[in-house]
């Protein structure tokens, strides 16, 4: 079938991975169009760069020059025109993790991160391990590592290292996206309930999970953590090695004499001591899980080290945008209640005694929900003050299905939380002008734009 196909579409190629693709493509001599609603920097440079045609809007006509295959994002749902127009005249059409899976991965020796948090940090980390001690992997990851500076890059090396998401594949596929990337080395970080648009429930995520864990073959390896009860059920099977990891004693691979800085972290194992420029006790399970794995496919401890010694974080974890009228504001992606509290733990330890501001934008399609009312408000124990802005895209749940701000800022409140609930980031930026003070830090978590707020904020403490 692949020999058939000379043109390949992209509905929704602006998507920084569909972008990606879509130039390796090109780089392989396929002919590449594509199309968007949303044609804007930085994926439309980048697309203009390569010379790849980018319809600007949704339409039939589109694909009036009958491409050999259509790859259809996962942002794309029915009553698209190009979509309809794929069912109506029967064109080919795949997701883009099955074009990954043929075009890309098929062949390679893939390390898939998986996990509920610190996905987008231990593939960067993993991936960067690989590059600074060159191995040149191909690598797709849901974030911009500094040191790599582009999240997708495609070569000619054994190695692809990628990011493996359990959010559904497509409109037509609600398989996990990470059913599709053939793993002979599967990390599971960690396991929790998220994503409660596509997941009735904890077991919901368990079995996807599982049938990800089904994938990886006898000669291959599965790491998970050890530590975590809701992944332990997974963790006992026999037709692939597993090794866990994490700090309990029942690891195989487990981390002692851990040493939490202000600025770093450090670990051992049984054969070294690690050094690690990332805060907090969730980057040093992230790497252990890197260590482990890159353990497994040959590198040396001293390898790893070098790599961790040099590697610069990734844009929106724990980012520091800029010090403005003496106020730090820190730009971090965290949407679920773990992910901030584990934040802001590692923010205490690297602040210890500055006032921490924590800046919430209840977006993902979990947070806009009451299904962690209680466990939102506990995971800003490590903040001093707590500002959360209108909940996205409210008049298209339910009232008994939102989260509760009412409910949230008196249990805030009660817990001695200097707390406000107000409309939009201006809103924010406004109050933050008399409230935060010079010394003080602010951390915003989004996983969106959230009104370009960073950018105001610096820019209100340097008017004061």
């Amino acid at each position: 079938m692949f020999s058939e196909i000379k043109s390949v579409h992209f509905v929704g190629i602006c998507g920084t991975a569909m972008a990606s693709a879509a130039a390796a493509l090109l780089e392989k001599d396929y002919t590449v169009t594509g199309s968007d609603q949303a044609v804007y920097p930085p994926m439309s440079t980048f697309l203009a760069e390569r010379k790849i045609a980018v319809m600007d809007g949704y339409s039939e006509r589109n694909l009036a020059h009958q491409p050999d295959l259509v790859v259809i994002g996962n942002a794309i749902s029915r009553g698209n025109p190009e979509a309809e127009y794929c069912l109506d005249h029967k064109l080919r059409f795949c997701s883009l993790p099955d074009l990954l899976r043929e075009f890309f991965l098929r062949g390679k020796r893939c390390v898939v991160v998986s996990g509920t948090h610190g996905k987008t940090t231990t593939t960067s980390l993993l991936a960067w391990v690989f590059e600074h001690n060159g191995r040149n992997p191909s690598f797709l990851i849901g974030g911009i590592p500094t040191n790599l500076g582009q999240g997708a890059r495609f070569t000619d090396s054994e190695w692809f290292i990628i990011e493996g998401d359990e959010y559904d594949t497509a409109f037509f596929d609600k398989r996990s996206k990470f059913i599709h990337y053939l793993p002979e080395v599967a990390i599971v970080n960690n396991l929790e309930f998220d994503h409660a648009d596509i997941f009735e429930n904890l077991a919901a995520v368990q079995k996807t999970f599982s049938h990800f864990i089904r994938l990886v073959p006898r000669n291959g390896l599965l790491l998970g953590n050890g530590d975590d009860p809701n992944l332990a059920p997974l963790l006992n099977v026999n037709f692939c090695p597993v090794k866990r990891f994490g700090l309990g004693e029942h690891n195989a691979i487990r981390a002692t004499n851990l040493r939490l800085g202000p600025t770093a972290s450090e670990f051992e194992i049984p054969s070294a001591k690690f050094h690690l420029n990332l805060v907090g006790e969730l980057n040093v399970r992230n790497a252990l899980a890197v260590v482990a794995a890159a353990k497994h496919c040959g590198l040396t401890n001293k390898e790893i080290q070098s790599a961790f010694d040099t590697f610069k974080g990734i844009k929106r974890r724990m980012e520091v945008r800029g010090i403005s009228g003496g106020v730090t504001v820190i730009d971090d992606f965290g949407h679920h209640p773990t992910a901030i509290r584990e934040t802001l733990r590692a923010l205490r330890v690297k602040y210890a005694k500055e006032k921490i501001w924590a800046i919430f934008e209840p977006r993902s399609n979990t947070t806009r929900r009451n299904v962690f009312q209680q466990e939102l408000a506990e995971a800003f124990a490590d903040a001093d003050g707590v500002i959360v802005s209108q909940i996205a895209r409210l008049e298209l749940l339910r009232p008994e299905e939102r989260l509760n701000p009412g409910q949230l800022m008196a249990t805030l409140q009660a817990a001695g939380k200097n707390a406000a609930y107000l409309a939009d980031a201006d809103a924010i930026v406004a109050h933050c002008g008399t409230q935060v003070q010079p010394g003080d830090v602010v951390c915003v978590f989004s996983n969106g734009g959230f009104g370009d707020i960073h950018q105001k904020l610096l820019a209100r403490f340097e008017r004061r």
